[in-house]
Protein backbone atom coordinates (compact mmCIF):
# COMPACT_ATOMS: atom_id res chain seq x y z
CA UNK A 1 0.00 0.00 0.00
CA UNK A 2 1.35 3.40 -0.99
CA UNK A 3 -0.35 6.35 0.69
CA UNK A 4 0.77 9.93 1.26
CA UNK A 5 -0.08 9.83 4.94
CA UNK A 6 1.85 10.23 8.19
CA UNK A 7 0.15 7.50 10.19
CA UNK A 8 -3.10 5.56 9.99
CA UNK A 9 -4.52 6.88 13.31
CA UNK A 10 -3.96 10.49 12.16
CA UNK A 11 -5.37 10.30 8.62
CA UNK A 12 -8.80 11.79 9.28
CA UNK A 13 -7.72 14.53 11.66
CA UNK A 14 -4.81 15.70 9.51
CA UNK A 15 -6.98 15.75 6.38
CA UNK A 16 -9.55 17.93 8.14
CA UNK A 17 -6.85 20.24 9.52
CA UNK A 18 -5.48 20.68 6.00
CA UNK A 19 -8.92 21.52 4.64
CA UNK A 20 -9.61 24.06 7.38
CA UNK A 21 -6.15 25.61 6.92
CA UNK A 22 -6.98 26.29 3.28
CA UNK A 23 -10.40 27.84 3.90
CA UNK A 24 -10.82 30.68 6.43
CA UNK A 25 -14.60 30.27 6.47
CA UNK A 26 -14.21 26.85 8.14
CA UNK A 27 -13.20 25.76 11.63
CA UNK A 28 -12.87 22.58 13.71
CA UNK A 29 -14.65 21.83 16.94
CA UNK A 30 -12.01 21.47 19.61
CA UNK A 31 -11.12 17.82 20.14
CA UNK A 32 -13.62 16.63 17.51
CA UNK A 33 -13.36 15.58 13.85
CA UNK A 34 -16.18 17.97 13.04
CA UNK A 35 -15.90 20.89 10.62
CA UNK A 36 -18.19 23.86 11.23
CA UNK A 37 -18.69 27.31 9.83
CA UNK A 38 -16.06 29.66 11.25
CA UNK A 39 -18.77 32.29 11.88
CA UNK A 40 -20.68 29.85 14.07
CA UNK A 41 -21.35 32.33 16.85
CA UNK A 42 -22.89 34.83 14.41
CA UNK A 43 -24.79 32.07 12.63
CA UNK A 44 -26.43 30.93 15.86
CA UNK A 45 -27.79 34.47 16.26
CA UNK A 46 -29.11 34.61 12.68
CA UNK A 47 -32.29 32.64 13.31
CA UNK A 48 -31.55 30.30 10.40
CA UNK A 49 -31.91 26.54 10.38
CA UNK A 50 -28.64 24.65 10.78
CA UNK A 51 -27.82 21.69 8.54
CA UNK A 52 -25.69 18.84 9.87
CA UNK A 53 -24.47 15.80 7.97
CA UNK A 54 -21.49 13.50 7.95
CA UNK A 55 -20.41 9.89 7.87
CA UNK A 56 -17.22 7.96 7.42
CA UNK A 57 -14.13 9.62 6.04
CA UNK A 58 -12.78 8.50 2.67
CA UNK A 59 -15.39 10.36 0.60
CA UNK A 60 -13.49 13.63 0.26
CA UNK A 61 -14.35 16.35 -0.53
CA UNK A 62 -17.55 15.15 1.15
CA UNK A 63 -18.64 15.84 3.76
CA UNK A 64 -16.60 18.68 5.23
CA UNK A 65 -16.03 20.31 1.84
CA UNK A 66 -19.69 21.31 1.71
CA UNK A 67 -19.65 23.29 4.96
CA UNK A 68 -20.16 26.98 4.41
CA UNK A 69 -22.75 29.67 3.93
CA UNK A 70 -25.42 28.40 1.55
CA UNK A 71 -24.84 24.70 2.26
CA UNK A 72 -23.93 22.86 5.48
CA UNK A 73 -23.41 24.23 8.96
CA UNK A 74 -21.42 21.25 10.22
CA UNK A 75 -20.07 17.94 8.97
CA UNK A 76 -19.14 15.15 11.40
CA UNK A 77 -16.46 12.71 10.28
CA UNK A 78 -15.89 9.16 11.48
CA UNK A 79 -12.93 6.95 10.71
CA UNK A 80 -12.50 5.84 7.10
CA UNK A 81 -15.80 4.28 5.95
CA UNK A 82 -17.09 4.15 9.55
CA UNK A 83 -19.94 6.25 10.88
CA UNK A 84 -18.95 8.78 13.56
CA UNK A 85 -20.00 7.91 17.10
CA UNK A 86 -23.33 9.00 18.53
CA UNK A 87 -21.59 11.42 20.89
CA UNK A 88 -19.62 13.02 18.06
CA UNK A 89 -22.88 13.74 16.21
CA UNK A 90 -24.58 14.89 19.41
CA UNK A 91 -21.68 17.28 20.05
CA UNK A 92 -22.19 18.82 16.60
CA UNK A 93 -25.94 19.21 17.12
CA UNK A 94 -25.33 20.93 20.45
CA UNK A 95 -22.72 23.20 18.88
CA UNK A 96 -24.90 24.45 16.02
CA UNK A 97 -28.47 23.99 17.27
CA UNK A 98 -30.49 27.09 18.03
CA UNK A 99 -34.18 27.99 18.29
CA UNK A 100 -34.64 27.61 14.51
CA UNK A 101 -33.60 23.97 14.75
CA UNK A 102 -31.38 21.58 12.85
CA UNK A 103 -31.93 19.49 9.74
CA UNK A 104 -29.87 16.28 9.82
CA UNK A 105 -29.12 14.76 6.40
CA UNK A 106 -28.12 11.09 6.55
CA UNK A 107 -27.10 8.69 3.81
CA UNK A 108 -28.89 5.35 4.05
CA UNK A 109 -26.25 3.23 5.75
CA UNK A 110 -27.00 1.34 8.97
CA UNK A 111 -24.25 2.92 11.07
CA UNK A 112 -25.13 6.45 9.98
CA UNK A 113 -28.84 5.95 10.61
CA UNK A 114 -28.18 4.53 14.08
CA UNK A 115 -25.65 7.12 15.27
CA UNK A 116 -27.23 10.20 13.69
CA UNK A 117 -30.72 9.01 14.63
CA UNK A 118 -29.85 8.44 18.28
CA UNK A 119 -28.01 11.75 18.47
CA UNK A 120 -31.02 13.53 16.96
CA UNK A 121 -33.28 12.05 19.63
CA UNK A 122 -30.85 13.13 22.35
CA UNK A 123 -30.77 16.70 20.97
CA UNK A 124 -34.56 16.80 20.77
CA UNK A 125 -34.73 15.72 24.40
CA UNK A 126 -32.56 18.78 25.17
CA UNK A 127 -35.13 21.05 23.52
CA UNK A 128 -33.40 21.52 20.14
CA UNK A 129 -35.86 21.19 17.23
CA UNK A 130 -34.44 18.50 14.93
CA UNK A 131 -35.69 16.87 11.74
CA UNK A 132 -33.88 14.06 9.93
CA UNK A 133 -33.98 13.04 6.28
CA UNK A 134 -32.42 9.97 4.69
CA UNK A 135 -30.90 9.99 1.19
CA UNK A 136 -31.34 6.76 -0.80
CA UNK A 137 -30.58 7.74 -4.37
CA UNK A 138 -28.83 4.52 -5.51
CA UNK A 139 -30.80 3.42 -8.58
CA UNK A 140 -28.74 0.22 -8.89
CA UNK A 141 -30.66 -1.42 -6.06
CA UNK A 142 -34.22 -0.86 -7.27
CA UNK A 143 -36.61 -1.17 -4.35
CA UNK A 144 -33.90 -2.95 -2.31
CA UNK A 145 -36.51 -4.94 -0.39
CA UNK A 146 -34.12 -7.81 0.44
CA UNK A 147 -31.22 -5.64 1.60
CA UNK A 148 -30.57 -2.94 4.17
CA UNK A 149 -32.14 -0.47 1.72
CA UNK A 150 -31.11 1.75 -1.16
CA UNK A 151 -27.82 3.41 -0.39
CA UNK A 152 -27.16 7.12 -0.29
CA UNK A 153 -24.44 8.03 -2.80
CA UNK A 154 -23.34 11.08 -4.82
CA UNK A 155 -26.84 12.51 -5.26
CA UNK A 156 -26.53 13.48 -1.61
CA UNK A 157 -24.46 16.49 -2.70
CA UNK A 158 -27.40 17.90 -4.67
CA UNK A 159 -29.62 17.38 -1.62
CA UNK A 160 -27.10 19.36 0.45
CA UNK A 161 -27.22 22.20 -2.08
CA UNK A 162 -31.01 22.37 -2.23
CA UNK A 163 -31.45 22.19 1.55
CA UNK A 164 -28.64 24.68 2.11
CA UNK A 165 -30.24 27.22 -0.18
CA UNK A 166 -33.57 26.85 1.65
CA UNK A 167 -31.91 27.35 5.03
CA UNK A 168 -29.91 30.35 3.80
CA UNK A 169 -33.16 31.90 2.53
CA UNK A 170 -34.44 31.85 6.12
CA UNK A 171 -37.14 29.22 5.67
CA UNK A 172 -38.37 27.42 8.81
CA UNK A 173 -37.24 23.89 9.65
CA UNK A 174 -40.35 22.21 8.24
CA UNK A 175 -39.87 23.88 4.86
CA UNK A 176 -36.12 23.22 4.75
CA UNK A 177 -36.80 19.55 5.49
CA UNK A 178 -39.53 19.50 2.83
CA UNK A 179 -37.12 20.91 0.24
CA UNK A 180 -34.57 18.23 1.14
CA UNK A 181 -37.17 15.46 0.94
CA UNK A 182 -38.33 16.70 -2.43
CA UNK A 183 -34.77 16.59 -3.77
CA UNK A 184 -34.31 13.09 -2.31
CA UNK A 185 -37.47 11.91 -4.04
CA UNK A 186 -36.28 13.21 -7.39
CA UNK A 187 -32.55 12.44 -7.62
CA UNK A 188 -31.19 9.06 -8.68
CA UNK A 189 -27.59 7.92 -9.09
CA UNK A 190 -25.58 4.94 -10.29
CA UNK A 191 -21.86 4.23 -10.35
CA UNK A 192 -19.31 2.02 -12.05
CA UNK A 193 -15.87 1.04 -10.75
CA UNK A 194 -12.79 0.12 -12.76
CA UNK A 195 -10.73 -0.64 -9.65
CA UNK A 196 -11.30 -1.27 -5.94
CA UNK A 197 -10.19 1.14 -3.25
CA UNK A 198 -7.76 0.68 -0.36
CA UNK A 199 -8.76 1.52 3.20
CA UNK A 200 -5.59 2.67 5.03
CA UNK A 201 -6.27 0.46 8.05
CA UNK A 202 -6.80 -2.61 5.85
CA UNK A 203 -3.69 -2.01 3.76
CA UNK A 204 -5.02 -3.75 0.66
CA UNK A 205 -7.87 -3.52 -1.82
CA UNK A 206 -11.27 -4.55 -0.47
CA UNK A 207 -12.13 -6.58 -3.57
CA UNK A 208 -10.39 -7.55 -6.80
CA UNK A 209 -11.17 -6.84 -10.45
CA UNK A 210 -9.65 -8.41 -13.50
CA UNK A 211 -8.02 -6.25 -16.15
CA UNK A 212 -11.07 -6.63 -18.40
CA UNK A 213 -13.74 -6.32 -15.69
CA UNK A 214 -15.75 -3.52 -14.08
CA UNK A 215 -18.31 -3.36 -11.26
CA UNK A 216 -21.72 -1.84 -11.90
CA UNK A 217 -23.83 -0.34 -9.15
CA UNK A 218 -21.28 -0.22 -6.36
CA UNK A 219 -21.57 1.78 -3.15
CA UNK A 220 -19.29 4.52 -1.85
CA UNK A 221 -17.58 2.41 0.83
CA UNK A 222 -15.74 0.32 -1.69
CA UNK A 223 -18.18 -2.56 -1.32
CA UNK A 224 -18.54 -4.58 -4.50
CA UNK A 225 -21.29 -3.72 -6.93
CA UNK A 226 -24.46 -5.56 -7.86
CA UNK A 227 -23.02 -6.96 -11.10
CA UNK A 228 -19.57 -7.63 -12.54
CA UNK A 229 -19.37 -7.18 -16.31
CA UNK A 230 -16.79 -6.94 -19.09
CA UNK A 231 -15.18 -3.61 -19.82
CA UNK A 232 -16.85 -1.57 -22.53
CA UNK A 233 -16.33 1.81 -24.22
CA UNK A 234 -17.31 4.85 -22.16
CA UNK A 235 -20.34 5.55 -24.36
CA UNK A 236 -21.79 2.10 -23.69
CA UNK A 237 -21.10 2.31 -19.96
CA UNK A 238 -22.74 5.71 -19.74
CA UNK A 239 -25.75 4.51 -21.71
CA UNK A 240 -26.25 1.67 -19.22
CA UNK A 241 -25.99 3.99 -16.22
CA UNK A 242 -28.36 6.54 -17.71
CA UNK A 243 -30.87 3.86 -18.69
CA UNK A 244 -31.03 2.60 -15.10
CA UNK A 245 -31.48 6.12 -13.74
CA UNK A 246 -34.15 7.07 -16.27
CA UNK A 247 -36.09 3.89 -15.54
CA UNK A 248 -35.73 4.34 -11.78
CA UNK A 249 -37.21 7.84 -11.79
CA UNK A 250 -39.49 7.24 -14.81
CA UNK A 251 -38.09 10.25 -16.66
CA UNK A 252 -39.79 11.16 -19.93
CA UNK A 253 -38.93 13.21 -22.98
CA UNK A 254 -39.27 16.95 -22.46
CA UNK A 255 -38.36 16.96 -18.77
CA UNK A 256 -35.72 19.36 -17.50
CA UNK A 257 -32.90 17.77 -15.49
CA UNK A 258 -29.62 18.54 -13.72
CA UNK A 259 -26.63 16.23 -14.16
CA UNK A 260 -23.78 15.54 -11.73
CA UNK A 261 -20.82 13.58 -13.12
CA UNK A 262 -18.80 12.44 -10.12
CA UNK A 263 -15.25 11.09 -9.91
CA UNK A 264 -15.06 8.18 -7.44
CA UNK A 265 -11.49 9.16 -6.61
CA UNK A 266 -8.87 8.11 -9.15
CA UNK A 267 -10.38 8.70 -12.58
CA UNK A 268 -8.27 10.97 -14.82
CA UNK A 269 -9.76 14.32 -15.80
CA UNK A 270 -9.54 13.28 -19.46
CA UNK A 271 -11.82 10.31 -18.84
CA UNK A 272 -14.18 12.38 -16.71
CA UNK A 273 -14.63 14.81 -19.58
CA UNK A 274 -15.34 11.94 -21.98
CA UNK A 275 -17.96 10.52 -19.63
CA UNK A 276 -19.55 13.94 -19.13
CA UNK A 277 -19.82 14.48 -22.88
CA UNK A 278 -21.33 11.03 -23.40
CA UNK A 279 -23.80 11.56 -20.55
CA UNK A 280 -24.97 14.90 -21.93
CA UNK A 281 -25.40 13.40 -25.39
CA UNK A 282 -27.29 10.36 -24.07
CA UNK A 283 -29.68 12.44 -21.99
CA UNK A 284 -30.39 14.79 -24.88
CA UNK A 285 -30.92 11.86 -27.24
CA UNK A 286 -33.69 10.72 -24.88
CA UNK A 287 -35.36 14.12 -25.20
CA UNK A 288 -34.35 15.30 -21.74
CA UNK A 289 -33.41 18.97 -21.37
CA UNK A 290 -30.17 19.31 -19.39
CA UNK A 291 -30.51 22.64 -17.60
CA UNK A 292 -27.44 22.31 -15.39
CA UNK A 293 -24.42 20.00 -15.44
CA UNK A 294 -21.35 19.64 -13.24
CA UNK A 295 -18.35 17.37 -13.68
CA UNK A 296 -15.72 16.87 -11.02
CA UNK A 297 -14.84 15.21 -7.75
CA UNK A 298 -17.77 15.55 -5.37
CA UNK A 299 -18.08 12.34 -3.33
CA UNK A 300 -15.43 9.63 -3.60
CA UNK A 301 -14.50 6.14 -2.42
CA UNK A 302 -10.88 7.07 -1.54
CA UNK A 303 -8.78 6.02 -4.54
CA UNK A 304 -11.32 4.09 -6.59
CA UNK A 305 -11.15 4.50 -10.36
CA UNK A 306 -14.68 4.98 -11.64
CA UNK A 307 -17.55 7.41 -11.95
CA UNK A 308 -21.11 7.89 -10.85
CA UNK A 309 -23.90 9.80 -12.57
CA UNK A 310 -26.67 11.60 -10.70
CA UNK A 311 -29.72 12.99 -12.49
CA UNK A 312 -32.40 15.14 -10.89
CA UNK A 313 -35.53 16.52 -12.57
CA UNK A 314 -35.67 20.28 -11.95
CA UNK A 315 -38.09 23.18 -12.11
CA UNK A 316 -37.57 26.90 -11.54
CA UNK A 317 -37.44 26.54 -7.74
CA UNK A 318 -34.85 23.77 -7.81
CA UNK A 319 -32.74 25.60 -10.39
CA UNK A 320 -32.77 28.67 -8.15
CA UNK A 321 -31.61 26.53 -5.23
CA UNK A 322 -28.83 24.95 -7.28
CA UNK A 323 -27.73 28.37 -8.55
CA UNK A 324 -27.85 30.05 -5.14
CA UNK A 325 -24.44 31.31 -3.97
CA UNK A 326 -22.46 29.33 -1.41
CA UNK A 327 -19.09 29.58 0.27
CA UNK A 328 -18.69 25.81 0.57
CA UNK A 329 -15.22 25.09 -0.86
CA UNK A 330 -16.09 21.83 -2.63
CA UNK A 331 -18.98 23.29 -4.61
CA UNK A 332 -17.59 24.66 -7.90
CA UNK A 333 -17.81 28.27 -6.74
CA UNK A 334 -15.84 27.72 -3.49
CA UNK A 335 -12.20 28.45 -2.60
CA UNK A 336 -10.08 30.85 -0.55
CA UNK A 337 -6.52 31.62 0.65
CA UNK A 338 -4.52 29.33 2.99
CA UNK A 339 -4.74 30.12 6.71
CA UNK A 340 -4.01 28.26 9.90
CA UNK A 341 -7.00 26.18 11.03
CA UNK A 342 -9.43 27.83 13.42
CA UNK A 343 -10.56 25.94 16.50
CA UNK A 344 -13.97 26.59 18.06
CA UNK A 345 -14.68 25.31 21.55
CA UNK A 346 -16.92 22.25 21.61
CA UNK A 347 -19.84 21.92 24.03
CA UNK A 348 -19.20 20.13 27.33
CA UNK A 349 -20.91 16.75 27.15
CA UNK A 350 -19.51 15.31 30.36
CA UNK A 351 -21.90 12.70 31.73
CA UNK A 352 -22.67 12.37 35.42
CA UNK A 353 -21.71 8.90 36.53
CA UNK A 354 -24.59 6.57 37.32
CA UNK A 355 -24.61 5.95 41.08
CA UNK A 356 -25.99 2.46 40.66
CA UNK A 357 -28.10 0.26 42.93
CA UNK A 358 -26.87 -3.18 41.90
CA UNK A 359 -24.46 -5.58 43.59
CA UNK A 360 -20.80 -4.68 43.88
CA UNK A 361 -18.76 -5.68 40.85
CA UNK A 362 -16.49 -8.64 41.67
CA UNK A 363 -12.84 -8.10 40.81
CA UNK A 364 -12.92 -11.42 38.97
CA UNK A 365 -15.59 -10.07 36.63
CA UNK A 366 -13.51 -6.99 35.85
CA UNK A 367 -10.61 -9.31 35.08
CA UNK A 368 -12.83 -11.23 32.63
CA UNK A 369 -13.91 -7.98 30.99
CA UNK A 370 -10.25 -6.99 30.66
CA UNK A 371 -9.46 -10.35 29.05
CA UNK A 372 -12.34 -9.85 26.60
CA UNK A 373 -11.01 -6.40 25.66
CA UNK A 374 -7.48 -7.71 25.14
CA UNK A 375 -8.79 -10.49 22.90
CA UNK A 376 -10.58 -8.00 20.65
CA UNK A 377 -7.50 -5.78 20.49
CA UNK A 378 -5.34 -8.76 19.53
CA UNK A 379 -7.84 -9.80 16.85
CA UNK A 380 -7.95 -6.41 15.09
CA UNK A 381 -6.10 -7.60 11.97
CA UNK A 382 -8.11 -10.82 11.78
CA UNK A 383 -11.44 -9.01 12.04
CA UNK A 384 -10.32 -6.35 9.55
CA UNK A 385 -9.46 -9.01 6.98
CA UNK A 386 -12.77 -10.79 7.52
CA UNK A 387 -14.67 -7.53 7.11
CA UNK A 388 -12.66 -6.65 4.01
CA UNK A 389 -14.03 -9.77 2.34
CA UNK A 390 -17.71 -9.14 3.13
CA UNK A 391 -17.98 -5.47 4.11
CA UNK A 392 -15.82 -2.38 4.13
CA UNK A 393 -12.91 -3.39 6.37
CA UNK A 394 -13.57 -1.13 9.36
CA UNK A 395 -14.84 -3.45 12.12
CA UNK A 396 -11.42 -4.52 13.44
CA UNK A 397 -10.24 -0.94 13.90
CA UNK A 398 -13.57 0.17 15.38
CA UNK A 399 -13.87 -2.63 17.92
CA UNK A 400 -10.20 -2.48 18.91
CA UNK A 401 -10.57 1.25 19.58
CA UNK A 402 -13.59 0.64 21.79
CA UNK A 403 -11.89 -2.23 23.63
CA UNK A 404 -8.84 -0.05 24.28
CA UNK A 405 -11.03 2.70 25.75
CA UNK A 406 -12.96 0.27 27.96
CA UNK A 407 -9.75 -1.43 29.14
CA UNK A 408 -8.25 1.92 30.15
CA UNK A 409 -11.29 2.73 32.28
CA UNK A 410 -11.71 -0.60 34.08
CA UNK A 411 -9.32 0.08 37.01
CA UNK A 412 -11.51 2.99 38.10
CA UNK A 413 -14.58 0.72 38.25
CA UNK A 414 -13.37 -1.62 41.01
CA UNK A 415 -15.85 -1.83 43.87
CA UNK A 416 -18.62 0.07 42.09
CA UNK A 417 -22.15 -1.31 41.58
CA UNK A 418 -22.37 -3.63 38.59
CA UNK A 419 -25.16 -1.70 36.89
CA UNK A 420 -23.12 1.51 37.15
CA UNK A 421 -20.04 -0.20 35.71
CA UNK A 422 -21.94 -1.55 32.69
CA UNK A 423 -23.63 1.82 32.17
CA UNK A 424 -20.23 3.53 32.09
CA UNK A 425 -18.89 0.92 29.67
CA UNK A 426 -21.88 1.65 27.42
CA UNK A 427 -21.12 5.37 27.47
CA UNK A 428 -17.46 4.67 26.72
CA UNK A 429 -18.37 2.50 23.74
CA UNK A 430 -20.89 5.04 22.46
CA UNK A 431 -18.21 7.69 22.55
CA UNK A 432 -15.27 5.69 21.20
CA UNK A 433 -16.75 3.35 18.59
CA UNK A 434 -18.14 4.60 15.30
CA UNK A 435 -19.81 2.63 12.56
CA UNK A 436 -22.66 0.25 13.28
CA UNK A 437 -20.90 -1.40 16.22
CA UNK A 438 -20.81 1.67 18.48
CA UNK A 439 -24.50 2.14 19.24
CA UNK A 440 -25.15 -1.62 19.23
CA UNK A 441 -22.48 -2.46 21.80
CA UNK A 442 -23.42 0.61 23.80
CA UNK A 443 -27.07 -0.37 24.08
CA UNK A 444 -26.00 -3.95 24.86
CA UNK A 445 -23.95 -2.84 27.89
CA UNK A 446 -26.51 -0.31 29.12
CA UNK A 447 -29.44 -2.74 28.82
CA UNK A 448 -27.43 -5.47 30.55
CA UNK A 449 -26.64 -3.07 33.38
CA UNK A 450 -30.26 -2.03 33.71
CA UNK A 451 -31.14 -5.69 34.24
CA UNK A 452 -28.71 -5.84 37.18
CA UNK A 453 -30.03 -2.96 39.27
CA UNK A 454 -30.82 -5.42 42.05
CA UNK A 455 -29.94 -8.96 43.09
CA UNK A 456 -26.56 -10.66 43.20
CA UNK A 457 -23.72 -10.96 40.70
CA UNK A 458 -24.17 -14.67 40.04
CA UNK A 459 -24.70 -16.99 37.08
CA UNK A 460 -28.43 -16.25 36.96
CA UNK A 461 -27.64 -12.53 36.76
CA UNK A 462 -25.23 -13.20 33.89
CA UNK A 463 -27.95 -15.05 31.96
CA UNK A 464 -30.48 -12.24 32.52
CA UNK A 465 -27.98 -9.55 31.54
CA UNK A 466 -26.91 -11.38 28.38
CA UNK A 467 -30.53 -11.86 27.35
CA UNK A 468 -31.42 -8.22 28.04
CA UNK A 469 -28.44 -6.93 26.09
CA UNK A 470 -29.20 -9.23 23.16
CA UNK A 471 -32.84 -8.13 23.04
CA UNK A 472 -31.78 -4.48 23.05
CA UNK A 473 -29.33 -5.02 20.18
CA UNK A 474 -32.01 -6.75 18.13
CA UNK A 475 -34.53 -4.02 18.90
CA UNK A 476 -32.22 -1.12 17.98
CA UNK A 477 -30.54 -2.70 14.97
CA UNK A 478 -33.59 -4.50 13.62
CA UNK A 479 -31.68 -7.76 13.08
CA UNK A 480 -33.18 -11.16 13.75
CA UNK A 481 -31.77 -14.67 13.88
CA UNK A 482 -30.61 -15.68 10.41
CA UNK A 483 -29.92 -12.14 9.18
CA UNK A 484 -26.15 -12.78 9.40
CA UNK A 485 -25.18 -10.27 12.08
CA UNK A 486 -23.76 -10.31 15.61
CA UNK A 487 -27.23 -11.38 16.75
CA UNK A 488 -26.56 -14.80 15.22
CA UNK A 489 -23.87 -15.35 17.85
CA UNK A 490 -25.70 -13.65 20.74
CA UNK A 491 -29.00 -15.51 20.46
CA UNK A 492 -27.41 -19.01 20.56
CA UNK A 493 -25.35 -17.88 23.56
CA UNK A 494 -28.51 -16.85 25.41
CA UNK A 495 -30.41 -20.00 24.40
CA UNK A 496 -27.57 -22.24 25.57
CA UNK A 497 -28.03 -20.99 29.14
CA UNK A 498 -31.73 -21.84 29.43
CA UNK A 499 -32.21 -24.51 32.08
CA UNK A 500 -28.53 -24.63 33.12
CA UNK A 501 -28.10 -23.71 36.81
CA UNK A 502 -24.29 -23.86 36.64
CA UNK A 503 -21.83 -21.36 38.07
CA UNK A 504 -20.52 -18.36 36.16
CA UNK A 505 -17.53 -20.23 34.73
CA UNK A 506 -19.76 -22.96 33.30
CA UNK A 507 -22.23 -20.41 31.97
CA UNK A 508 -19.47 -18.53 30.17
CA UNK A 509 -18.12 -21.71 28.61
CA UNK A 510 -21.59 -22.70 27.39
CA UNK A 511 -22.30 -19.22 26.01
CA UNK A 512 -18.91 -18.99 24.30
CA UNK A 513 -19.27 -22.40 22.67
CA UNK A 514 -22.75 -21.61 21.38
CA UNK A 515 -21.67 -18.20 20.12
CA UNK A 516 -18.76 -19.75 18.20
CA UNK A 517 -21.10 -22.28 16.58
CA UNK A 518 -23.53 -19.51 15.69
CA UNK A 519 -20.76 -17.37 14.22
CA UNK A 520 -19.46 -20.29 12.15
CA UNK A 521 -22.94 -20.94 10.80
CA UNK A 522 -23.19 -17.38 9.43
CA UNK A 523 -20.87 -18.44 6.60
CA UNK A 524 -23.84 -20.41 5.25
CA UNK A 525 -26.32 -17.55 5.55
CA UNK A 526 -27.22 -15.07 2.83
CA UNK A 527 -26.93 -11.59 4.38
CA UNK A 528 -30.14 -9.63 4.89
CA UNK A 529 -28.82 -6.77 7.04
CA UNK A 530 -25.71 -4.60 7.09
CA UNK A 531 -23.34 -3.88 4.22
CA UNK A 532 -22.85 -7.55 3.40
CA UNK A 533 -26.44 -7.52 2.14
CA UNK A 534 -25.28 -5.58 -0.89
CA UNK A 535 -23.00 -8.35 -2.14
CA UNK A 536 -25.51 -11.16 -1.65
CA UNK A 537 -24.24 -14.65 -2.42
CA UNK A 538 -20.63 -13.43 -2.60
CA UNK A 539 -20.64 -13.34 1.20
CA UNK A 540 -21.33 -17.06 1.41
CA UNK A 541 -18.39 -19.07 2.72
CA UNK A 542 -17.17 -16.20 4.88
CA UNK A 543 -18.43 -15.85 8.48
CA UNK A 544 -19.89 -12.55 9.63
CA UNK A 545 -17.10 -10.62 11.41
CA UNK A 546 -19.52 -9.09 13.93
CA UNK A 547 -20.67 -12.54 15.02
CA UNK A 548 -17.08 -13.80 15.20
CA UNK A 549 -16.18 -10.84 17.43
CA UNK A 550 -18.91 -11.85 19.90
CA UNK A 551 -17.48 -15.38 20.04
CA UNK A 552 -13.96 -14.03 20.56
CA UNK A 553 -14.74 -11.90 23.59
CA UNK A 554 -16.96 -14.53 25.19
CA UNK A 555 -14.23 -17.15 24.74
CA UNK A 556 -11.64 -14.86 26.27
CA UNK A 557 -13.89 -14.12 29.25
CA UNK A 558 -14.52 -17.83 29.73
CA UNK A 559 -10.80 -18.66 29.72
CA UNK A 560 -9.88 -16.10 32.38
Amino acid sequence: MKKLINGIPDVVREALEGLVALHPNLALLDGEDTVVRADLAAFRQSGRVAIVTGGGAGHEPAHAGYVGRGMLTAAVSGDVFASPSTDAVYMALKAVGGPAGVLVIVKNYTGDRLNFGLAAEMAQADGIPVDLVVVDDDAALGSAEETAGRRGIAGTVLVHKVAGAAAEAGLPLAEVAAAARRAIGLVASMGVALSPCTVPAAGQANFSLGDAEMELGLGIHGEAGVQRVDMAPAREVVARLVAEIVADRKLTSGQSVALLVNNLGATPVMEMSIVAGDALADLRARGLVVERAWCGTFLTAIDMAGVSLSVMPVDAALLAALDAPTEAPAWPSGGALPLAPKIIAAPDLSHAALVGTGPATPDALLDRLAAACRAIIAAEAELTEMDRLVGDGDIGHSLAGGATAVLAGLPAQRGKPLDAVLHQIGLTLRRSVGGTSGPLYSIFAIAAGRELQSGTADAHAFRRALAAGTAAVSRLGGARAGDRTMVDALIPAVDALVGHPGDIEEMLRLAASAARQGATQTAKLKPRRGRSSYIGDRALGHPDPGAVAVALWLEAAARK
